[in-house]
């Protein structure tokens, strides 16, 4: 099983070459800093052959030589500690430009819309952060100062090999081109594997995530040995791909000491003739045959800078897809959990909630999940909805909390449409405990406050009364500073709903949105949240998906839902007598729960 990719929309290459300068542009002092030291550590270079061609003429006229080795000697040193520095400056910004670049993407995929997560897979998200933004290190920095250093040091060595013998610098410079012009056709091809390597690299966080993601499940199904294969399988592929771009980048790189070597071999040959024949000297001929092997290292870091483009151009083709995803524009949230917190302190009240002839569908190539959905939730009051699987039920919470944009009708919040509430407020306002209660990695506290970190110790202290949380709390090793594990992996399926809605409660909303939040709960615990929802709705409203009847006849009022429509609304005595669905499921789902929960109060007694 090969996992599904990610966006995977061409980039053109404009884009990709703005986006580079994007994140060069707030470090181009460094960068120019270093590339002053490169040159300064390049300039020393070039200065060597001249100071080689002194020392072998006053050796042939029998001069002193001291000043020249000593000279030689401190060029070699002085050349070799500003390089080093200036190494370090490149290094240094180089890591600069990989943190900016992770801020940027972190903080632009935590507020990216629930639909465009829903159909990217996380582990490539989390790839594009991790991996891709590693090869922006050496392309923004590295490549640029290659590119600047080895061009000026390129240009200045064959300037200097003119003057020396413009007939050998024809020679190396027909050699260069040839093989130059090789390495060009490799350039597409580094790209594409390196692009393609990436991918895969992204393929490996994906099934990676989803096999941690279902550990249990995978143990308990035996499949190990298959996940374990799908694992290979994407490591394979980023081997194979990297294999690829890997061979291309050494025949890019071996290509520059062959160009030296034919150079090498070719001017030995003419300048030897060209010496015996009185055209050049011995010296200008060992000098220009040190520049000519001074010349592989501004040749190496041409080559090198375009590599490395190549390279970076691949990763931030992918970072540049991940920024196209769209966002949620959330604005400034309020303090703490502002509009709900302090919002009620103030006199803010419960919400009450309309939906108006509301029609959504998930994606336009799926069916429509509500058709014309209209009801009335008034201020204060516990609101029920019942109906089978599909009817669209928690369709309607996501509605509320904008996770998702309604494509027709309104849906309203104290009478203003969700669109048009900023959107920090809105969620401010709201306490959601989801239908699988997710519980965070982390300790026990900071999951109770993730919604409201300004909670009072008593806050809390009441609250995990209220939830039926204080036993557990005095159970564990370290109270509320106890680390519940991967996804709450320490804690039973009752106590991860109860932490779940216990952090709703501690937000204090004005409206409290629970998706069937006692399913996991035992008889006793469910009826004392039961109490607990009851003595909410007094103040704020509640709407609950409910499954069990002891959770609908307390309801104020019930809706009934079927096929994305509502088909009835009323109480639970006015839906038995009127509405043949909802007697249906008051006869037979409903009393079914009813059922199993009265067993587990027969089994825990």
């Amino acid at each position: 099983m090969e996992p599904a990719s990610g966006p995977a929309t061409a980039v053109p290459a404009r884009l990709v070459r703005r986006a580079l300068y994007a994140h060069f542009r707030p470090h181009r002092a460094a960068v120019a800093l270093g590339a002053l030291l490169a040159l300064i550590g390049a300039a020393s270079g070039l200065a060597q052959p001249l100071a080689a061609k002194a020392l072998v003429d006053r050796l042939g006229q029998d001069e002193p030589i001291a000043a020249v080795l000593l000279a030689l000697t401190a060029l070699v040193v002085f050349g070799t500690a500003v390089e080093a520095l200036g190494s370090y400056v490149l290094e240094r910004t180089a890591e600069s430009v990989v943190l900016a670049a992770r801020r940027s993407l972190i903080g632009r995929l935590l507020r990216l819309r629930l639909p465009e997560v829903e159909k990217t897979q996380p582990g490539d998200l989390m790839s594009r952060i991790t991996s891709d933004t590693t090869l922006l290190r050496a392309v923004t920095t590295q490549s640029v100062v290659s590119a600047a250093t080895g061009g000026l040091s390129f240009v200045a060595t064959l300037v200097l090999m003119g003057f020396m013998d413009p007939v050998l610098l024809g020679v190396t410079l027909g050699v260069i081109v040839v093989i130059g012009g090789a390495v060009a056709l490799l350039m597409p091809r580094i790209a594409a594997a390196t692009r393609r390597s990436q991918e895969a690299v992204g393929e490996i966080s994906t099934v990676l995530e989803r096999a941690f993601g279902a550990f249990r499940t995978i143990k308990a199904s035996g499949a190990e040995a298959r996940e374990t294969a799908v694992v290979e399988a994407a490591a394979e592929r980023a081997w194979r791909h990297g294999v690829k771009s890997a061979k291309w980048q050494s025949l890019a790189g071996s290509s520059i000491g062959l160009a030296v070597q034919v150079s090498f071999l070719a001017v030995l040959g003419i300048g030897g003739a060209r010496v015996a024949s009185g055209a050049t000297t011995v010296s200008s001929l060992i000098a220009f045959l040190l520049f000519l092997f001074y010349l592989i290292e501004p040749v190496s870091k041409l080559v090198e800078a375009a590599t490395q483009f190549q390279v970076g151009s691949a990763a931030v083709s992918r970072i540049l897809e991940a920024e196209a995803l769209e966002v949620e524009e959330t604005g400034e949230a309020p303090k703490a959990a502002g509009a709900g917190r302090e919002g009620r302190a103030a006199g803010g009240g419960a919400a009450s909630v309309v939906f108006d002839d509301v029609a959504f569908r998930y994606r336009d190539d799926l069916p429509a999940v509500h058709h014309g959905v209209s009801f009335e939730v008034p201020g204060r009051g516990m609101t029920a909805f019942v109906g089978p699987s599909g009817a669209g039920k928690t369709t309607v919470f996501g509605l509320i909390e904008r996770f998702y944009e309604a494509t027709g009708g309104r849906v309203l919040v104290d009478g203003r449409d969700v669109r048009d509430w900023p959107l920090a407020e809105l969620r401010a306002s709201i306490g959601y405990v989801e239908q699988d209660a997710p519980v965070l990695s982390g300790t026990l506290r900071e999951n109770l406050t993730f919604a409201a970190p300004d909670a009072t110790e008593e806050e809390i202290r009441q609250v995990l009364v209220r939830a039926r949380l204080d036993g557990l709390v005095e159970r564990l090793p370290e109270g509320l500073d106890t680390v519940v594990g991967h996804r709450g992996s320490k804690l039973s399926g009752g106590e991860r709903q109860r932490v779940a809605v216990a952090r709703a409660l501690l937000r204090k909303p004005r409206l409290l949105l629970l998706d069937e939040a006692t399913s996991q709960l035992d008889a006793v615990n469910e009826l004392a949240l039961r109490d607990v929802v009851a003595e909410v709705a007094r103040d704020v409203t509640v709407l609950v998906v409910a499954h069990r009847l002891s959770t609908v006849t307390m309801a104020d009022r019930i809706v009934v839902m079927e096929a994305g429509r509502v088909r009835a609304v009323g109480t639970h005595a006015e839906l038995v007598a009127g509405d043949e669905l909802y007697g249906e499921l008051a006869a037979t789902q409903f009393l079914a729960a009813e059922a199993a929960a009265e067993g587990t109060r027969v089994g825990t007694a």
